[in-house]
């Protein structure tokens, strides 16, 4: 089995030098690096991850914590994440912290605290003060993924430019009575609601349409859009033309409960999502879309300047959407021309 020594020998380099351009800790020239990594690859050579700890002290791993892994968002976000990691040569140590669960309280009381990685992404916890003050406590760099934006590095999307964009584009359609729908519950993502309803709301006063202002709340699951909607929508008297979905997810359920009373989609209600989940094209939903690898991959790159410059005061990074528009929003029609079955349920098709 090959060593450092040849491949320090084929490549024409001193050990030290092939060391720090197969760790990538210390200074060594592109060329020098690519001839290096040449050699190692020709050899068949991979370097011990034990031996690369010894000499830059570093465990070559990085701590991810986050409150689901078969959700939409985060399991695009750890996509994002792994790649970032894979392309450095860095191991990725993931932590699924359930909320409200056994398994929550001992990742931070007991497995963080083993130190096994150079820094930790926190991806969507809203960490109470406690769980956060555990990962600082523990010395190494923490960057989160929505989350607390004082104290910690964090990657998000510009929430209140969002619903901005959302209201923007239904305003321009001509609706007046819109709605906000979704968040203001009790959930774990506080400050990201908050902006989202902001948005809306600074948007509609500075249309002159204050009031008209409306929120209703519900958690950010497709069953709570859905029964929000339908109550919002039940009422042909008080129903609003339009809605702003706090996600994609409240969205469809927007959607699915429009369609079973009857009210169709866009002709007489037109409803925008945030996100660009993978079901929003098979609902033809126009959103605001976010790209959950992108924030993976750039929380990546503030995690490693941290680890590189332990003293780097911590920085936010918010990502501009992009609106894409599909079958869901449309110019306001008058109601007589809308087709429109109110005063019984339709069976969703």
């Amino acid at each position: 089995m090959s060593g450092i020594a040849d491949v320090a020998r084929l490549a024409g380099v001193s050990k030290s030098t092939a060391s720090r351009a197969l760790s990538g800790s210390g200074y060594v020239s592109e060329a020098t690096r690519d001839r290096v990594s040449a050699a190692a690859a020709s050899l068949g050579y991979v370097p011990s991850t034990n031996a690369q700890s010894l000499s830059t002290g570093r465990t070559q791993s990085v701590g991810v914590v986050m409150p689901h892994i078969n959700r939409w968002f985060f399991a695009e976000v750890l996509e994002g994440i792994q790649q970032a990691l894979l392309e450095r040569g860095l191991d990725l140590m993931l932590y699924d912290a359930k909320p409200g669960t056994e398994r929550r309280r001992r990742i931070f009381e007991d497995f963080l605290a083993r130190k096994r990685f150079d820094g930790l992404i926190a991806v969507g916890l809203e960490p109470e003060q406690d769980e956060l003050d555990t990962m600082l406590s523990l010395g190494k760099p923490v960057v989160s993924v929505i989350g607390d934006q004082s104290r910690t590095s964090v990657v998000t999307l510009d929430d209140s430019h969002t619903t901005e964009r959302a209201t923007e584009h239904l305003i321009a359609l001509g609706h007046r009575e819109i709605t906000f729908l979704g968040a203001g519950t009790h959930t774990r993502w506080p400050h990201v609601e908050s902006a989202r309803v902001s948005g809306y709301e600074e948007t509609m006063r500075r249309a002159g349409l204050e009031r008209h202002i409306a929120h209703v709340p519900s958690a950010l699951t497709m069953p709570a859009g859905y029964a929000a909607a339908v109550d919002l929508l039940s009422d042909s008297r008080s129903r609003p033309t339009a809605v702003v979905a706090a996600c994609d997810e409240v969205a469809i359920g927007a959607i699915i409960a429009a369609r079973r009373l009857g009210i169709q989609v866009p002709a007489a209600l037109s409803v925008v999502g945030i996100d660009d989940h993978e079901h929003a094209e098979m609902f033809a939903l126009t959103t605001l879309q976010q790209v959950p690898r992108q924030q993976g991959a750039t929380a990546v790159e503030l995690l490693m300047r941290q680890i590189d410059d332990p003293g780097a005061e911590p920085i936010a990074v918010r990502l501009k959407p992009r609106l894409v528009v599909r079958n869901s929003t449309a110019p306001i029609v008058p109601a007589s021309s809308a087709a429109v079955a109110d005063g019984g349920i339709v069976p969703y098709a």
